[in-house]
């Protein structure tokens, strides 16, 4: 019985100085993200998902390419112009389940891997200055997914990690 309490009093002093109640709100949305991408459950996923912050993150992504000061003229306006239908083409390719399963990968969960509970999931989320998390591989490593609260759901807005760790399978 001691031992039980010192267990949750350690538990609760160590969720107080590692977790913001931004990230305690978003981390059960975090974990059922997490189990989706695992179980390719697709309403779960795209319950996680703005799929349209993502295609216009792929669209900034294709513009900025585009707008490189070496860039033909011709090539610079056709990428504008097709900008919209190929990210959003893209968008149906790669915002699904299997081809996040490579970042769930990258994070070391793999199928049959126990996904983290939610006290273990805040404390590694950073609390971002716009109000979004993000999850990042070391505590002061660069932010590798972000998340943002839309309408008391937190979803993934943005993948900021190598492209090349989205892989169609």
């Amino acid at each position: 019985m001691l031992r039980r309490a010192a267990s949750l009093l350690a538990g609760l002093a160590l969720l107080a100085g590692c977790a913001t109640t931004r990230q305690l709100s978003a981390a059960p949305d975090v974990h059922a993200l997490l189990v989706a991408i695992r179980d390719d459950d697709r309403a779960a996923f795209d319950a996680h998902v703005d799929r349209r912050a993502l295609e216009a993150q792929i669209q900034a992504m294709i513009v900025a390419r585009a707008a490189t000061p070496s860039a033909p003229a011709a090539a610079k306006a056709l990428a504008l112009m097709l900008s919209g239908p190929v990210s959003r083409a893209a968008g149906g390719l790669l915002i699904q389940p299997e081809v996040f399963r490579a970042v769930a990968d990258y994070y070391g969960y793999r199928p049959g891997t126990r996904i983290p509970g939610v006290i273990a999931i805040a404390a590694a989320l950073r609390p971002l200055p716009d109000g979004r998390v993000c999850a990042t591989m070391k505590r002061d490593g660069p932010c590798l997914v972000t998340f943002a609260d839309e309408d008391g759901v937190w979803r993934l807005v943005s993948f900021d990690g190598d492209a090349a760790m989205l892989r169609l399978r």
